[in-house]
């Protein structure tokens, strides 16, 4: 669905993205590890459209050339993002915040069935739909990013480090509830340091350090990888 080729990425003199190339199939749930600067969020933006890459990337996703697009086009086309640091409207209400995400025009006609799959997801939201977003927690306030995102109908969902900043019982709710969106047929491609979590619901996954790919497993091959364990799991193999 989602094809990367020899992407690299610049800002101003620095180079973050030094010919990535990452693949993200149909239905599949892919995760990016890497330490802080390791350039996961780049790669995401550069997906989405909101940074231009370095002449010579191939980016498609279902066959069509997405390198370069605009945000808002890269969106129709069928991938949303789910930003760090959330960007909720917080003096917006959940359902007002959900109805921005169902602007775009392969969305409109399906408002109705895509806010019942988020309340489905997210029953608190339906309990809380006409509470501003700053009055809620962290928790809460992921799951309205998400269940925005989510509005627009995509095929493919990007989360930049869903679990920055919750406490450790919302993480599994937030975890679960990803699970059952992956069970839906969605493709996730998701960049977060709680690598256990990540690795519980993914297929497959990519290591990134200082801008390249220098490791790529099933997460099972992941999960017992001595590297990985030593550099994330806090293991001393």
């Amino acid at each position: 669905m989602l094809e990367i080729r020899d992407l690299s990425l610049h800002y101003g003199p620095h180079l973050a993205l030094d010919r990535i190339s990452v693949a993200v199939g149909r239905g599949e749930t892919v995760v990016m590890l890497g330490a802080n600067g390791a350039g996961k969020s780049s790669l995401l933006k550069a997906a989405a459209g909101l940074v231009r890459p370095d002449p010579g990337a191939d980016i498609r996703f279902a066959g069509a050339d997405i390198a370069g697009r605009p945000a808002h086009l890269v969106l129709e086309a069928g991938i949303a993002l789910v930003p760090e640091g959330r960007g909720v409207f917080g003096d917006l209400t959940v359902e007002e915040n959900l109805a921005l995400g169902a602007y775009a025009r392969r969305a409109r006609a399906h408002g109705r069935a895509s806010r019942e799959l988020v309340y489905g997801l997210f029953p608190k939201l339906a309990d809380r739909r006409r509470q501003f977003v700053n009055t809620m927690s962290g928790g809460e306030q992921q799951m309205v990013a998400i269940g925005r995102a989510l509005m627009s109908k995509p095929d493919l969902l990007m989360l930049d480090e869903p679990s920055l900043g919750l406490a450790p019982v919302v993480v599994g709710e937030l975890f679960a509830a990803l699970g059952r969106v992956r069970e839906s047929g969605l493709a996730l491609l998701i960049v977060e340091q709680n690598v256990k979590m990540s690795l519980s619901i993914a297929d497959r996954g990519y290591l990134l350090e200082a801008g390249r790919i220098v490791g790529e497993d099933t997460a099972a091959g992941l999960m017992n990888d001595d590297a990985v364990k030593r550099a994330f799991l806090g293991a001393t193999v």
